[in-house]
C-alpha cells in the first residue's frame, strides 16, 4: 500500500491543530483541577496575580467604587492587582470572547467580566465561561439564598454556578421635582404627560439596557401585564401582534420627544448628561440609589427624587462571572468573593459609593452586619427598600429581548 506524504502546508495545520486540541485539554485540565481545590490553595495561588475586570464604564460613581473601593482592598488583603477596564456594552466583550474562542486562545485579557441577561446567555450558550465556580466561594456559600429564584435564574437561564450575584436592581424613574410635580403612575399618564410637556422626556436608544428596560415596561402596561409572557418566546404563536400596542404607544410619544424623537440619546449617561443640564425633566435608572449619589456628587439637581409606576417595575440581579480563557482564574475567584463579603456588599449600598442594592439575604447575617446594613443612608432621593420590594415584576427571560431590541430598529427607529 502506498502511503500519500502530507505537503509542508497541511502537514504545519495538522499540527497547529494538534498544538490547539493539547492546549484546550491542559486548559480544561487546569480548570478542573482549580475546581477542585480547598480554598486556602485557591488564595495561595491568587497572590500576586493581575486580574482584569471588564465592565460598563459608564457611570462615575460605579468606576469609583471598584478603583477606590474595591481595588485597595484586594490589593491591601490578597496582593491581588485588580484592573477595572471600561467597555461601552458588555456585548463588546462577549463579541471578544467570541472571536477568541474561535481562534482557540486559551490566554485571554479578561478574568473577571459583569454581565446578566442575554448576554448571560450568550456565554453560556457559546461555552466561554470558565465553569461551576460560584459554589467554591465561601461567601457565596454563607451568605448568599443560593435558592431563590432571582439568584439561580438570570432572566429565566439556570445559572448553574457559572456567574455569582454581585447585587441587585430595580427600575425607577428619576424626576425633577420643580418641573415634574405630580409624577405619572402609568404608562398611559406618562404619555399624557410627555404631550403636555413636549422636548421633556426621552429614553435612551436600544441595545442600551436601561432603554430596553423601559420598553419592557410599555410592553407589560399595554398588552396586559406580564404573566403572558412567562412562557418561552417561541411557544407564542401569535408574538408578533401581541407586541403591536407596544409600538403604536412608543410611535405616539415620538413626536412628542426631546429633539421630537428625531434621534435618542445612545445610553443611559448620556440622557442623564440630559437630565443634569436641565434639557430633560426625567431620566431612569435600573439602581433605585444611583439618583441619589448623583445628587451627593452634584450632579444631579437637588430637587431629583425618584418614583415607581403603580403596577410595579422590573428587578433582576446581576453577576460576575469568569470568561474560559481568563489567564488569573484564582485571583478572579478571589476577587468575586471579596466583593461578596459583607463590608464590600454595605460600601457598594450607600450612595456615597454607588448605592447598588445587596445581593446577600439579610437574615444570614449577623446582628452587627446587620445593623451596619440597615445604618446606610440611602438618601431622600431613594424610595424605602419597603416600597421597593412591593413593586417588583420579574424579568422577560433573554430571549424576547432581542426579538423586542430588533423590533424596535425596524418599529420605532426606522419609522
Amino acid at each position: 500500500m502506498k502511503i500519500k506524504t502530507l505537503t509542508a502546508p497541511v502537514l504545519l495545520a495538522f499540527m497547529l491543530a494538534a498544538c490547539s486540541a493539547q492546549s484546550d485539554k491542559d486548559a480544561a485540565q487546569g480548570a478542573g483541577e482549580l475546581l477542585a481545590s480547598d480554598w486556602q490553595e485557591i488564595t495561595d495561588t491568587a497572590k500576586g496575580q493581575e486580574v482584569n475586570m471588564y465592565m460598563w464604564g459608564g457611570n462615575d460613581n460605579i468606576n469609583r467604587y471598584l478603583d477606590e473601593w474595591v481595588a485597595p482592598r484586594l490589593k491591601e488583603l490578597h496582593d491581588i492587582e485588580l484592573t477595572r477596564v471600561p467597555v461601552s456594552d458588555a456585548q463588546d466583550f462577549i463579541s471578544q470572547l467570541l472571536d477568541e474562542k474561535s481562534a482557540g486562545k486559551t490566554a485571554g485579557s479578561m478574568d473577571i467580566i459583569w454581565i446578566n441577561g442575554e448576554n448571560f446567555k450568550a456565554a453560556k450558550d457559546n461555552g466561554l465561561l470558565f465553569g461551576d465556580f460560584a459554589g467554591q466561594l465561601p461567601n457565596f456559600i454563607e451568605y448568599i439564598d443560593q435558592d431563590a429564584p432571582e439568584i439561580s435564574h438570570d432572566f429565566g437561564e439556570p445559572v448553574e454556578g457559572l456567574e455569582a450575584p454581585w447585587g441587585k436592581a430595580q427600575f425607577v424613574l428619576v424626576r425633577d421635582e420643580d418641573k415634574v410635580e405630580n409624577p405619572p403612575s402609568s404608562m398611559d399618564e406618562l404619555a399624557e404627560w410627555v404631550q403636555e410637556n413636549p422636548g421633556q422626556f426621552t429614553y435612551p436608544a436600544l441595545p442600551d439596557f436601561t432603554g430596553s428596560a423601559f420598553i419592557r415596561h410599555v410592553l407589560y402596561e399595554t398588552t396586559g401585564g406580564y404573566e403572558q409572557y412567562e412562557q418561552p418566546a417561541a411557544e407564542i404563536d401569535d408574538l408578533e401582534s401581541r407586541l403591536e400596542p407596544m409600538w403604536d404607544y412608543l410611535n405616539d410619544i415620538e413626536p412628542y420627544l426631546w429633539r421630537e424623537g428625531e434621534t435618542y440619546p445612545e445610553s443611559l449617561s448620556k440622557l442623564d448628561h440630559l437630565y443634569a443640564s436641565g434639557e430633560v425633566a426625567m431620566t431612569m435608572s435600573y439602581d433605585p440609589a444611583l439618583a441619589a449619589s448623583e445628587v451627593l456628587q452634584g450632579r444631579f439637581p437637588e430637587s431629583t427624587s425618584t418614583f415607581l409606576l403603580d403596577a410595579g417595575t422590573l428587578a433582576n440581579t446581576h453577576f460576575l462571572s469568569i470568561p474560559f480563557n481568563s489567564s488569573d482564574k484564582a485571583g478572579a475567584m478571589v476577587a468575586i468573593n471579596e466583593m461578596l463579603s459583607p463590608e464590600a456588599q454595605t460600601a457598594k449600598l450607600s450612595p456615597e459609593n454607588w448605592g447598588d442594592l445587596s445581593a446577600l439575604d439579610l437574615e444570614k447575617l449577623s446582628p452587627e452586619q446587620q445593623q451596619a446594613m440597615n445604618e446606610v443612608d440611602l438618601g431622600g432621593a431613594t424610595l424605602p427598600l419597603e416600597e421597593l420590594e412591593s413593586n417588583r415584576l420579574p424579568e422577560l427571560s433573554s430571549d424576547y429581548i432581542e426579538i423586542i431590541e430588533k423590533g424596535w430598529m425596524e418599529n420605532v427607529a426606522k419609522e
